[in-house]
């Protein structure tokens, strides 16, 4: 997905079964583009498809999403690769667990569907940085997403480490794969010929030998720049079918139409409504696709969730970080449960291929409980006060003469703590001053001699904040999700340009990164913890136990909270906010204890009026705009 478009740790071991097939096979089938349709062994194929991100699901449902794929009665399963989740440091390639791409294509061959995979190498998708490591967009004088020396020798070492995977996996191998996409909706972004064509020629050499792909919006420009003969256009859209069909067979003139990225649903931003879409319109649309005999890839069949800080943002004017639920309004919900959209597709989808008999079953409510939290002492008012602690598992900075970007830290995302001494003669008198930064991304918790004085949010376009007389300044910065897409891939995070305080500069900084992990970890170990006993202000770390079936998918409601960060088991769950939508948070079955002594901790940034915290019977993902 792309700026362009409108409306609205595992657990297993990497897969050791890998097919050794290095060419193809006389005896297994091959799939081409014929004149008119795919070809699978020379006979016309439609594909009835749905996207599944192996990287938004806790690899223990992996197995469970693909067969209530195959229960909808869809025939494939389409996926991007996002390289930042398997290289976020640079040359430290992982390929285990949640990034077990292979395992994943093994399952949907097991299940007998077959797989489409993207790996970009951007791919948007309301990802972090749109897929793209950190430590890429960073490098001085890189040339993102063209034909740039710098670039396109990391982008072919990237993409041969996935087609590793994927080659030996094509289905003339014996294994799933059926289509490789090239790029990404390129034709909204640029229209360098010569970059498309050296994506090409490393997909060719690393062995893919299946038929390649682009998608772009169905306007003229965008088919015209994101393509390259030889490649098979495909369209994103979702309404209005029969007239995009028309404007990608204008630019597509022979072989099958496919909309490889049909809409029927829509993402969250924190402080917006929870998007959702008419089951009915929506599978009147795919009726309107399938009865034109195009080919379709339902995004999302099953959206899942942004765990950890993997969100990205929109920024079309004003700055939009993702929230945690990546539910989409799918067929299949954020917990692996069909909907009336599952059903209402699956009537659809009767009409022009076979559905298996079986569906999938109804979900029963989730446990309900509370649990009761105590205050622990890991993150002691953090050197807010100016103090010499420092916040665990991170090494003091040393002072620079301004703030230095979270880039510069080599940190991705989470927070910040920058520190400095307060400019002698700022405060001449005991009124208060402007603090002023050239811009903060994305938002600041400002301290006075420990005492929490003001917030600056970027989403809120703030930029300044009011301050009283004091001899130390702190600031917790906390980088909400990077931009998706566009010019904005890769923009520096943290305090951007010079501070000042009253019309004096600020210099001197300390810049610490807090070890969300560690603190987690801390926190759960620690000994001693006291009781909540009035309300909540951040920064503070909050735990709890509690004993639940393991397997057993929960909701946990940040109802009462701020905003800050949710871990069970040292697992992630991603960032809450009071501004909702999500009202939830959810905890993926797997990530429990089968033997309970289940540990929960709240990284709380804001302020909370709770001594406990709910599980809830079901999720919450707020208000419609409806």
């Amino acid at each position: 997905m792309t700026d362009a478009q409108t409306g609205p740790p595992g657990t297993d071991t990497p897969s050791t079964d890998t097919p050794s097939t290095d060419s193809p096979s006389t005896d297994t089938p091959r799939f081409e583009i014929g004149e008119t349709a795919f070809l699978l062994d020379g006979e016309p194929h439609r594909i009835i498809a749905g996207a599944l991100h192996y990287f938004r699901v806790h690899p223990g449902h992996w197995a469970d999403r693909i067969r209530k794929a195959r229960l909808l009665g869809l025939n494939a399963i389409e996926t991007y690769v996002a390289w930042n989740a398997h290289e976020p440091r640079r040359g430290e390639w992982d390929a285990t667990g949640a990034n077990d791409l292979g395992r994943f294509l093994d399952l949907i061959a097991a299940e007998g569907m077959h797989a489409i995979v993207r790996p970009g190498p951007y791919i948007c998708a309301e990802w972090h940085n749109g897929g793209l490591p950190v430590w890429l967009t960073g490098m001085p004088g890189i040339g993102l997403r063209r034909s740039e020396p710098q670039y396109l020798a990391e982008v072919d070492t990237y993409l041969r480490r996935v087609y590793d995977v994927v080659a030996p996996r094509q289905i003339d191998a014996g294994g799933s794969v059926i289509l490789v996409q090239i790029e990404n909706e390129y034709g909204a972004y640029g229209d360098d010929k010569e970059y498309l064509a050296e994506l090409v020629r490393i997909t060719r050499d690393a062995g893919i030998r299946v038929p390649l792909t682009t998608v772009d919006q169905p306007h003229p420009d965008m088919l015209r720049a994101g393509s390259l003969p030889g490649l098979h256009l495909t369209a994103s859209f979702g309404s209005r079918a029969v007239e995009r069909l028309a404007t990608l067979r204008e630019h597509q003139p022979t072989g099958p139409l496919m909309c490889s990225e049909f809409w029927d649903g829509w993402f969250d931003s924190w402080g917006r409504p929870h998007h959702t879409t008419s089951p009915a319109e929506s599978a009147a649309e795919l009726e309107a696709l399938l009865s034109a005999g195009a080919s379709v890839n339902l995004y999302m069949f099953h959206g899942g969730t942004n765990f950890g800080l993997t969100n990205g943002a929109n920024h079309k004017g004003r700055y939009l970080p993702i929230a945690t639920s990546y539910d989409y309004d799918a067929p299949l919900d954020e917990a692996g449960n069909p909907t009336e959209k599952y059903h209402a597709f699956r009537e659809v989808i009767a009409r022009y291929a076979p559905v298996p008999a079986d569906t999938p079953a109804a979900p029963g409510p989730s446990p309900a409980f509370d649990v009761v939290l105590e205050v622990t002492e890991v993150w002691p008012a953090v050197s807010v006060s100016g103090a010499d602690a420092t916040p665990p598992a991170s090494e003091a900075r040393p002072a620079f003469a301004h703030p230095p970007t979270f880039d510069e830290l080599g940190v991705d995302s989470g927070l910040v703590v920058y520190e400095a001494a307060v400019p002698a003669g700022t405060f001449p008198t005991p009124e208060a001053r402007v603090l002023m930064a050239g811009e903060v991304r994305d938002h600041a918790w400002v301290f006075i001699d420990g005492t929490r004085v003001a917030a600056i949010s970027r989403a809120e376009g703030a930029r300044t904040a009011s301050v009283p007389p004091g001899a130390r300044l702190s600031l917790i910065v906390e980088e909400e999700g990077r931009v998706n897409y566009d010019q904005r891939l890769g923009e520096p995070k943290g305090l951007i340009g010079p501070v000042s305080l009253g019309g004096l500069a600020v210099t001197g900084w300390t810049a610490t990164p807090v070890d969300l992990a560690s603190l987690a970890t801390a926190a759960a170990a620690a000994d001693g913890a006291s009781p909540v006993v009035s309300g909540i202000t951040g920064p503070v770390v909050l735990r709890g136990a509690f004993d639940a079936p393991s397997g057993t998918d929960l909701f946990l409601s940040t109802d009462g909270f701020g905003r800050g960060f949710a871990f069970v088991n040292g697992f992630l769950l991603g960032r809450y906010r009071r501004t909702g939508p999500q009202r939830t948070l959810y905890v993926p079955g797997p990530v429990l204890r089968g033997d309970g002594g289940n540990s929960l901790v709240i990284v709380e940034l804001d302020e909370a009026s709770v001594d406990r915290v709910s599980f809830a019977a079901g999720p919450e993902l707020g208000h419609t705009d409806e």
